[in-house]
């Protein structure tokens, strides 16, 4: 769940304090650093290094590897459109430009106002949904048009 704190500097103390100083903790203090501030901070990232007693460079070497994580911030609700071959024979490319007319914005491009980013992903595993995006957790299957802008008008209405 994530914290309710506007200082990402407190934010990010807390979630060290809630971890032991040991290097195998890394992946899942980054987890809890870009689920609460929305991306990782690089002052999040020294302090992550020097938590865990492990060099900024090893940090970032983490961080850059995982597609799940962004140095860069991203939307409050970040929508993951799948393009694997059951979504994309199904239509997701058409879903990706109706998204991207939509909200005014590419992939990997987050609105003006912090709301949305917009991600392609070559797999969800979720073939038997197809076409399926998922906004953050929450799994939304079988789209079309329609539905798409429903879910975006949903989720930007709170």
């Amino acid at each position: 769940m994530a914290l309710e704190i506007e200082d990402t500097t407190e934010l990010v103390e807390i979630i060290l304090r809630s971890y032991a100083p040991e290097p195998s903790a890394l992946i899942a203090m980054l987890q809890d650093i870009q689920r609460d501030c929305r991306h990782l901070p690089r002052e999040a990232l020294v302090r992550v290094g020097e938590h865990l007693g492990v060099p900024l460079s090893q940090v970032y070497r983490v961080a850059t590897f995982y597609a799940t994580f962004s140095l860069e911030p991203r939307g409050r609700y970040v929508l993951r459109v799948c393009d694997g071959t059951a979504c994309h024979l199904k239509g997701s490319g058409l879903l990706v430009e109706a998204i991207q007319r939509r909200l005014g914005i590419g992939p990997d491009e987050t609105t003006e106002d912090g709301l949305f980013t917009l991600e392609t992903v070559h797999c969800l595993g979720a073939c038997a949904l197809a076409p399926v995006m998922v906004v953050n957790d929450k799994f939304h299957p079988h789209l079309d048009m329609s539905k798409v802008a429903r879910i975006i008008d949903a989720y930007a209405k709170g």
